[in-house]
Protein backbone atom coordinates (compact mmCIF):
# COMPACT_ATOMS: atom_id res chain seq x y z
CA UNK A 1 0.00 0.00 0.00
CA UNK A 2 1.17 3.17 -0.80
CA UNK A 3 2.35 5.78 1.96
CA UNK A 4 2.76 8.95 0.01
CA UNK A 5 1.26 11.85 1.55
CA UNK A 6 -1.35 12.45 -0.94
CA UNK A 7 -2.73 9.00 -0.15
CA UNK A 8 -3.03 10.10 3.59
CA UNK A 9 -6.07 12.06 2.64
CA UNK A 10 -9.70 10.35 2.07
CA UNK A 11 -10.74 13.36 -0.29
CA UNK A 12 -7.68 13.00 -2.21
CA UNK A 13 -7.59 9.38 -2.59
CA UNK A 14 -11.58 9.51 -3.32
CA UNK A 15 -10.86 12.26 -6.15
CA UNK A 16 -7.64 10.23 -7.40
CA UNK A 17 -9.68 7.46 -7.88
CA UNK A 18 -12.83 8.80 -9.54
CA UNK A 19 -9.80 10.65 -11.82
CA UNK A 20 -8.90 7.12 -13.21
CA UNK A 21 -12.44 5.95 -13.41
CA UNK A 22 -13.44 8.91 -16.03
CA UNK A 23 -9.34 8.42 -17.30
CA UNK A 24 -9.79 4.60 -17.97
CA UNK A 25 -13.86 5.11 -19.75
CA UNK A 26 -12.26 8.14 -21.75
CA UNK A 27 -9.78 5.42 -23.02
CA UNK A 28 -12.01 2.58 -23.50
CA UNK A 29 -14.21 4.90 -25.40
CA UNK A 30 -11.44 5.56 -27.51
CA UNK A 31 -10.16 2.70 -28.32
CA UNK A 32 -13.26 1.73 -29.73
CA UNK A 33 -14.58 4.93 -31.81
CA UNK A 34 -16.48 6.27 -29.05
CA UNK A 35 -16.69 8.77 -26.99
CA UNK A 36 -17.25 8.82 -23.27
CA UNK A 37 -20.64 9.61 -22.85
CA UNK A 38 -22.09 7.08 -25.75
CA UNK A 39 -19.66 4.18 -24.21
CA UNK A 40 -21.30 4.96 -20.49
CA UNK A 41 -25.00 4.98 -22.48
CA UNK A 42 -24.23 1.41 -23.92
CA UNK A 43 -23.23 0.39 -20.92
CA UNK A 44 -26.34 1.94 -19.13
CA UNK A 45 -28.65 -0.19 -21.96
CA UNK A 46 -26.76 -3.20 -21.66
CA UNK A 47 -27.08 -3.21 -17.84
CA UNK A 48 -30.85 -2.30 -17.59
CA UNK A 49 -32.16 -3.16 -20.91
CA UNK A 50 -34.40 -0.93 -23.50
CA UNK A 51 -35.77 2.33 -22.50
CA UNK A 52 -37.26 4.94 -23.74
CA UNK A 53 -34.97 7.75 -25.00
CA UNK A 54 -36.32 10.03 -22.39
CA UNK A 55 -35.27 7.18 -19.69
CA UNK A 56 -31.54 6.82 -21.36
CA UNK A 57 -31.39 11.03 -21.24
CA UNK A 58 -32.09 10.87 -17.49
CA UNK A 59 -29.56 7.99 -16.57
CA UNK A 60 -26.57 9.88 -19.04
CA UNK A 61 -27.67 13.42 -17.56
CA UNK A 62 -28.37 14.80 -20.92
CA UNK A 63 -31.40 16.72 -22.08
CA UNK A 64 -33.47 15.72 -25.32
CA UNK A 65 -31.32 17.00 -27.89
CA UNK A 66 -28.04 15.78 -27.17
CA UNK A 67 -30.00 12.36 -26.37
CA UNK A 68 -31.25 12.68 -29.58
CA UNK A 69 -27.67 12.43 -31.10
CA UNK A 70 -26.32 10.18 -28.72
CA UNK A 71 -28.88 7.69 -30.06
CA UNK A 72 -28.35 8.55 -33.38
CA UNK A 73 -24.74 7.73 -33.12
CA UNK A 74 -25.27 4.78 -31.97
CA UNK A 75 -27.88 3.51 -33.89
CA UNK A 76 -25.49 4.53 -37.14
CA UNK A 77 -22.61 3.16 -35.25
CA UNK A 78 -25.06 -0.21 -34.84
CA UNK A 79 -24.82 -0.49 -31.32
CA UNK A 80 -28.79 0.37 -30.38
CA UNK A 81 -31.54 0.38 -32.54
CA UNK A 82 -35.14 2.15 -32.51
CA UNK A 83 -38.18 -0.61 -31.94
CA UNK A 84 -41.63 0.28 -31.01
CA UNK A 85 -43.08 0.13 -27.29
CA UNK A 86 -44.72 -3.30 -27.42
CA UNK A 87 -47.16 -1.55 -24.95
CA UNK A 88 -47.71 1.30 -26.25
CA UNK A 89 -46.87 1.71 -29.85
CA UNK A 90 -46.44 5.68 -29.98
CA UNK A 91 -43.38 4.96 -27.62
CA UNK A 92 -39.97 4.84 -28.76
CA UNK A 93 -37.82 2.33 -27.08
CA UNK A 94 -33.65 2.19 -27.56
CA UNK A 95 -32.45 -1.42 -27.31
CA UNK A 96 -28.92 -2.10 -27.31
CA UNK A 97 -28.37 -5.09 -30.11
CA UNK A 98 -25.21 -7.33 -31.33
CA UNK A 99 -22.38 -4.84 -31.06
CA UNK A 100 -19.81 -4.61 -33.95
CA UNK A 101 -17.21 -4.74 -30.90
CA UNK A 102 -16.57 -6.51 -28.37
CA UNK A 103 -16.83 -4.07 -25.58
CA UNK A 104 -16.25 -6.45 -22.64
CA UNK A 105 -12.62 -6.83 -24.76
CA UNK A 106 -11.89 -3.53 -24.13
CA UNK A 107 -12.91 -3.63 -20.38
CA UNK A 108 -11.26 -6.34 -19.69
CA UNK A 109 -7.65 -5.44 -18.45
CA UNK A 110 -9.13 -3.32 -15.77
CA UNK A 111 -11.44 -5.83 -15.30
CA UNK A 112 -8.62 -8.33 -14.79
CA UNK A 113 -6.19 -5.98 -12.84
CA UNK A 114 -9.11 -5.18 -9.82
CA UNK A 115 -9.92 -8.66 -10.15
CA UNK A 116 -6.87 -9.18 -9.02
CA UNK A 117 -6.65 -6.43 -6.66
CA UNK A 118 -10.04 -8.10 -4.76
CA UNK A 119 -8.91 -11.59 -5.31
CA UNK A 120 -5.90 -11.12 -2.77
CA UNK A 121 -8.80 -10.63 0.19
CA UNK A 122 -10.47 -12.55 1.70
CA UNK A 123 -14.24 -14.11 1.31
CA UNK A 124 -15.26 -11.83 3.90
CA UNK A 125 -13.25 -8.91 2.68
CA UNK A 126 -14.10 -9.48 -0.89
CA UNK A 127 -18.20 -9.45 0.36
CA UNK A 128 -17.36 -6.11 2.27
CA UNK A 129 -16.15 -5.14 -1.38
CA UNK A 130 -19.07 -5.92 -3.15
CA UNK A 131 -21.35 -4.31 -0.75
CA UNK A 132 -19.69 -1.30 -1.35
CA UNK A 133 -19.67 -1.13 -4.67
CA UNK A 134 -23.27 -1.89 -4.86
CA UNK A 135 -24.01 0.45 -1.95
CA UNK A 136 -21.56 3.41 -3.72
CA UNK A 137 -23.32 2.93 -6.82
CA UNK A 138 -26.51 3.89 -5.69
CA UNK A 139 -25.29 6.74 -3.64
CA UNK A 140 -23.52 8.27 -6.74
CA UNK A 141 -26.84 8.39 -9.02
CA UNK A 142 -28.52 9.67 -5.45
CA UNK A 143 -26.28 12.33 -5.84
CA UNK A 144 -26.02 12.90 -9.35
CA UNK A 145 -30.01 14.33 -8.89
CA UNK A 146 -29.52 15.78 -6.33
CA UNK A 147 -26.64 17.80 -7.98
CA UNK A 148 -29.13 17.96 -10.62
CA UNK A 149 -31.62 19.20 -9.28
CA UNK A 150 -30.09 21.92 -7.21
CA UNK A 151 -28.17 23.53 -9.98
CA UNK A 152 -24.47 24.93 -10.72
CA UNK A 153 -22.65 25.38 -7.93
CA UNK A 154 -22.05 28.68 -6.51
CA UNK A 155 -18.27 29.85 -4.96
Amino acid sequence: MSTDRRDTDFGQVFRRYLSSVVLHAQAGAKAVGLGATDLYALNVLELSGAMTPGELGTRTGLTTGPTTRLVDRLEQAGYVRRTADLNDRRKVMVEPIAQPVDLDKVLAPARRKIGDIIGGYTPEQREFLLDYFARAADAFQQAATEIGATGPVAD
